[in-house]
């Protein structure tokens, strides 16, 4: 017989983290939902919106959480982070971009909002809980000694481990992933089978941004047009500011090379790209600093690993080295596109998520 536990729920009024709750309610558990209110209506995005998480298209999923709390007999909060958004996320997109990098503002959030001051919030409110869950795809074990691991999900295709990768070692053992162990088919199966086929054909979240163009983010902020040269320092043409774009992005407008060409490097100091064909963009190693170790002990000098560069690609095998106490260089068995300062690397051994940290070079 499975404990009956106190558990919030964070509820973003989605497919997985609605589901995630309806597994819990099903084992016995009294829940209450949490959804962060993180939309101040200080920007106006222009043209065709997309699915995201902050934007005005929040209304409706604060709506949505409401009404699956309420089917699923649960109480609802809604915790307002907005200005802590803004000053944490928002504020590090934008610092990042300016200075030539792409950050992952996603893997920022989670281990500051949604596995920080959301729950740290809650509780200041008076709510008391013994867990707090989230309808990510990922797993918490215990090994043979005893400690807990952080593992990928089961599905492959939605395992979301990589986004977890800053989170503070001391919060394991209050969390629970529900869908660790689930494929995402049979999620949405449980959903209609549930009566939630509104929740099932809903479009899902791929960003932060309801808007393709986070210019609006920048207003006010300096980010003058400059050259884009090659690797001899020939000018190929003009870049647009730096915060349009990103290392491994193809350059199309005012190229004429006749060539394929990417975004090789982004300088700030000189306000230059550096751009290239693509077998240029190649790379066998990165610095990466601020390092988070999730595992019980960082791994030493020298261990072989598996790298993730970004979410939507596969680990690479490579081997660590400490270049400080927070910061390791990553030696690639085999060379990398792409390798792109600002943006997260996840390290991994097998399914163990052992820690991450943020692409210096």
């Amino acid at each position: 017989m499975i404990e009956r536990k106190k558990i919030a729920i964070g509820m973003s009024g989605g497919v997985d983290s609605s589901m995630a709750a309806l597994l819990l309610r099903r084992e016995g558990h009294d829940l209450v939902a949490l959804t962060m209110k993180i939309w101040d209506n200080s920007l106006k995005f222009e043209g065709s919106l997309k699915s995201g998480c902050f934007g005005p298209g929040e209304a409706e999923d604060l709506v949505s959480a409401a009404s699956v709390a309420e089917r699923l007999g649960i109480e609802h909060v809604v915790i307002d982070l907005s200005k802590d958004y803004r000053d944490e996320i928002l504020s590090y997109y934008v610092d990042e971009y300016l200075a030539g990098k792409t950050p992952n503002p996603c893997v920022r959030c989670n281990s500051r909002m949604k596995f920080g001051k959301l729950l740290d919030k809650a509780r200041e409110t008076g709510l008391k809980f013994d867990l707090f869950a989230t309808g990510h795809y990922a797993r918490i074990e215990r090994s043979h000694s005893g400690s807990l691991r952080l593992l990928k999900g089961l599905d492959p295709g939605k395992d979301q481990s990589y986004f977890l990768a800053q989170l503070d070692r001391k919060r394991l053992p209050g969390l629970i992933f529900p869908l660790g162990s689930f494929l995402k088919k049979d999620i949405v199966k449980i959903a209609r089978e549930a009566g939630f086929d509104d929740l099932a054909s809903k479009r899902e979240s791929q960003d932060f941004l309801e808007s393709d163009d986070h210019s609006p983010l920048f207003a006010g902020k300096e980010s003058p047009p400059g050259e884009i040269v090659d690797q001899a320092g020939n000018v190929l043409g003009r870049h647009k500011g730096l915060v349009n774009y990103t290392v491994g992005q193809r350059i199309g407008d005012g190229i004429a090379t006749g060539k394929k060409i990417y975004v090789k490097k982004i300088c700030k100091s000189s306000n230059t790209i550096f751009a290239g064909e693509r077998e240029e963009l190649f790379g066998k190693s990165c610095r990466v600093w601020d390092m988070n170790w999730i595992a019980e002990g960082p791994p030493s000098d020298g261990s072989e690993c598996e790298a993730k560069l970004r979410y939507r690609q596969n680990a690479a095998k490579a081997t660590i080295r400490y270049s400080s106490a927070n910061s390791i260089e990553l030696l690639f068995d085999e060379p990398q596109f792409a390798i792109t300062p600002g943006q997260v690397a996840a390290i991994y051994s097998g399914d163990e998520l052992l820690g991450g940290g943020i692409i210096l070079t």
